[in-house]
């Protein structure tokens, strides 16, 4: 039976005991990671969030019936011990924090009991994933998801208190707002006062935030919920922490050196790593021709290398079509994969394939010199060894390449390049090689939609010496925006705001809106720029993939308390779910069956 407290008082965390205090009374409470009763005495591991304390309970040197009681314990048990510390009698165990002592018992209090748990509760568990899900604050209890989650908690602590000195304000904005269908689907939250309207859960605090720049604030940030109703991805979750932050009477490289040293100060103090500033600033389109993303992974080589000019007028149809079709050829060097066997590049053709490349062309270049290849048949020898020099092979060497479209030859082979330096091991866990992407394009052309799209948002301001080209070849133009990119990843990004009337409609215009339009949807913002706008900047960061890189790990949902899986749905709550008609019937909302029926089978 579970006894209460009753005015006992924990002197110490498992781990805050220490040799300083052998010969102490102390009082410890926790779980029972583990009970082991050798006859005599009895050993149990207490576990907090702190980690693992040995306690022993000795017959003959304890009343009886608290060894009795002691010999009930099992795992989950939540209890309570008073006792001296004493330094360990058996071997010091080097893998424990309190290895050197144990606290040998006088007093034992039983505070809950503990059903056999569905599963053990241990580090780097091999149980799946969705009954660890479906019993969270199970989970939770394994220490390295503590550890992870009290790392973020210290991350939250030392933004706050940087931002704080460098003169940002804490600021909350609203999580019911109005939907601004720009970008990705928005959630919908129905009104019950206002029938048949619909508020909207942010996606960002991106208007908002502009309108305290607006109101005079100055430096404003945010640790804020965020949410986005798309496709998850392992990176990806429907309901992210955004650290948002925005800054007035400011251009680029103010933003980019607060947050540089934002970065310098966390990887300082939570992993002891040193960030040599300044970052690395990379343009957006050398980022692409480099290495086919606007989020490159630089602690390997294999860049990308245009080939263009040197198979123009080759003999192979696939190199020549792709060109004449305004689309380019370039290639990748794997270095000493030469004799990689052709069912394993077979396989990276079919990986290309998922990013939209027809198919992967090879050469392979052999120890002795010769080239194995799927398309030399097609060339002369003279442009099969420009070819070669052109991507600096080498005996031992691979070549693949990809012919199509820029998009796509840079989608495909950018992907392939981090496949391939998974696969062969070329990514150094322990390296951070940050990287400020810059100078990305304002705008993309929409097949879907007929019409260009803002590649970050409608208020992100143009380069200046670009904005007269916003008419005539509105592709050209370069956004004032920069994504800070680790090891791959892309950690935040933000850009310089339209200030300017002139600059915003033009902006709209370009997007297709018509001025009724822009206001219909934005009308709140541009009304308020009617009287006095500051310049102003800003940047978020996606928290989750930020603690992701600091924790060493690849799931985020390790580093979220309660997530959700692929389909959006939370396993041990069971949402979403249906709700009582009467709940429908007040919102006015009829649910169509039909449709109900047939998404569910397109699942």
């Amino acid at each position: 039976m579970a006894e209460s407290m009753m005015g006992l008082k924990r002197s110490h965390r498992c781990t805050e005991v220490s040799t300083a205090n052998i010969g102490q009374e102390v009082t410890v409470m926790g779980w029972v990671a583990k009970s082991r009763n050798k006859g005599g005495i009895i050993f149990v591991d207490l576990r907090d969030r702190s980690g693992i304390l040995q306690v022993i309970f000795e017959d003959g040197k304890i009343a009886p019936e608290l060894f009795e009681k002691a010999a009930k314990l099992r795992s989950e048990f939540v209890i309570a011990v008073t006792g001296r510390v004493e330094a360990r009698q058996g071997a010091v165990n080097e893998n424990l924090a309190t290895g050197a002592i144990e606290v040998r018992a006088d007093g034992l209090r039983i505070l809950s009991e503990s059903e056999t748990p569905p599963f053990h509760i241990e580090e780097n568990s091999k149980t799946k994933e969705e009954l660890r899900l479906k019993y969270r604050y199970l989970d939770l209890r394994r220490p390295d998801l503590q550890r992870i989650l009290m790392l973020r908690s210290r991350v939250a602590g030392i933004v706050r208190q940087f931002l704080a000195e460098e003169g940002f304000l804490e600021i909350e904005t609203p999580m019911l707002t109005k939907s601004t269908p720009e970008g990705a689907r928005d959630y919908l939250v129905p009104s019950r006062v206002h029938p048949g309207n619909f508020y909207a859960l942010p996606q960002s605090p991106q208007l908002f935030k502009q309108l305290l720049m607006v109101a005079g604030y100055d430096r404003y940030y945010q640790i804020v919920k965020c949410f986005r109703d798309e496709d998850l991805r392992a990176d990806r979750q429907p309901e992210f922490t955004q650290i948002d932050m925005e800054l007035s009477f400011v251009d680029v490289d103010e933003v980019i050196d607060v947050n540089e040293r934002l970065l310098a100060r966390l990887f300082k103090e939570i992993l002891g790593i040193e960030i040599h500033l300044p970052i690395q600033r990379m343009t957006w389109q050398e980022a692409m021709d480099r290495f086919g993303s606007d989020k490159p992974d630089t602690r390997f080589g294999m860049e990308l290398c245009d080939v263009t000019e040197v198979v123009k007028n080759c003999g192979f149809g696939v190199f020549t079509g792709a060109i004449a079709n305004g689309g380019s050829v370039r290639g990748i060097n794997v270095k000493g994969q030469g004799g990689m066997p052709r069912k394993k590049i077979d396989a990276l053709t079919a990986f290309v394939k998922d990013y939209g490349a027809k198919g992967l062309a090879y050469a392979a270049i052999q120890q002795d010199g010769t080239v194995k290849s799927s398309f030399a048949k097609f060339m002369s020898p003279e442009d099969m060894d420009a070819l070669i020099r052109a991507m600096d092979g080498a005996a031992g060497d691979l070549l693949l390449f990809a012919a199509d479209k820029n998009k796509v030859v840079y989608d495909s082979l950018g992907a392939l390049r981090v496949e391939l330096a998974q696969q062969l091991g070329l990514r150094d866990t322990d390296t951070y090689n940050f990287l400020w992407i810059t100078e990305f394009p304002l705008l993309e052309w929409s097949d879907e939609q007929g019409r260009y799209t803002a590649m970050h948002h409608p208020f992100t301001m143009p380069m200046e010496e670009d904005i007269k080209y916003l008419d005539s070849d509105p592709g050209r133009v370069r956004a004032k925006a920069y994504d800070i990119v680790l090891n791959g990843t892309e950690l935040g990004g933000g850009s310089v705001r339209i200030h300017q009337n002139h600059i915003q409609e033009k902006m709209f215009e370009v997007l297709g809106f018509s001025k009724e339009e822009a206001y219909e949807r934005f009308g709140f913002l541009l009304n308020a720029f009617k009287y006095g706008v500051p310049p102003h900047a800003g940047l978020a960061y996606g928290m989750d993939r930020l603690i992701m890189h600091m924790a060493h790990t690849e799931n985020i949902r390790d580093v979220i308390a309660f997530p959700k899986v692929k389909d959006a749905s939370c396993l041990m709550t069971d949402a979403p779910n249906v709700v009582d008609q009467k709940q429908l019937d007040e919102l006015g909302i009829s649910i169509n069956a039909d449709a109900v029926s047939k998404a569910a089978e397109q699942e």
